[in-house]
């Protein structure tokens, strides 16, 4: 990556971001918004197996792998150059993030420290005029940070097999520990709100409980990090294949000596 792409995503960029994946919408109605794809792409990062980029993008946005036909069902980008802006934006942001989790931080006030991209929808909403806020009325709006653990947790119920509980009892603990917090975040914010987690000045639309969790949930995406950098990936089981002695009976079922029968081969 260029020096560049370390460089921290500003606003206008994660505008772009939403209105790429708006048009892919279009196409493709099952296209996440990017508050999911920030929660599934720190779980790529974290995972124990590096994934392709391509790999990912198809099991996020629905895309073609290459040499395969766009999917009449499936996700697609308007054009190479759109899928390419995408991809700059994308890195860019995997750059801070990675960095960020692999930085050593205590505080979540640290500069350093990773800090998802979520939306306050129950905040925003609150904002708006009587008859806009109105048109919400009966529906169902994410609780604080919700979508991103969804989006975090899609990764890794996609790829189970990187998530397997590793035979050391401590690290299987620590692995189901990191994991239940965030599946915490899954769930609605049922408590009164009494605080605004994006602004001070804005109207209480989240429980102290869930901006408590949310904090528990960032350490431990730092800790599932750590987790499987120290692990490392998977190694297949080789599982050794006893040759038969020459005068032992063959083991295919024949009764004749393994020299008279696969062994004479």
């Amino acid at each position: 990556m260029t020096p560049a792409a370390h460089t921290p995503l500003e606003i206008e960029a994660f505008d772009e971001l939403d209105a790429i994946l708006d048009e892919l919408r279009a196409r493709y109605d099952e296209t996440p918004q990017w508050e999911f794809c920030e929660g599934f792409m720190a779980a790529v990062i974290c995972m124990r197996r590096p994934v392709a980029e391509e790999e990912y993008l198809a099991a996020l946005l629905g895309t073609p792998m290459a040499g395969d036909a766009p999917d009449a069902d499936g996700g697609s980008f308007a054009s190479p150059t759109q899928r390419e802006r995408f991809v700059v934006l994308w890195h860019q942001r995997w750059q801070e993030v990675s960095s960020a989790l692999d930085s050593e931080v205590d505080s979540l006030e640290d500069d350093r420290c990773y800090h998802p991209e979520v939306m306050d929808v129950r905040g925003a909403v609150l904002t708006m005029p009587a008859d806009e806020q109105a048109k919400f009325n009966g529906e169902e709006l994410p609780a604080f940070a919700q979508v991103w653990a969804l989006g975090y947790m899609f990764a890794v119920e996609y790829w189970p097999e990187e998530w397997a509980a590793p035979r050391d009892k401590d690290a299987a603990k620590w692995l189901n520990g990191a994991l239940e917090a965030i599946v915490a975040m899954t769930e609605d914010d049922l408590e009164a709100p009494e605080i605004s987690p994006l602004s001070e000045e804005g109207a209480p639309s989240t429980s102290i409980a869930r901006l408590n969790a949310f904090g528990e949930a960032i350490w431990a995406v730092y800790d599932l990090r750590e987790l499987w950098k120290t692990i490392g990936p998977r190694v297949e089981t080789v599982r050794a294949v006893t040759t038969p002695g020459r005068n032992d009976v063959c083991h295919c079922g024949s009764g004749k000596k393994y020299k008279k029968c696969h062994g004479a081969a």
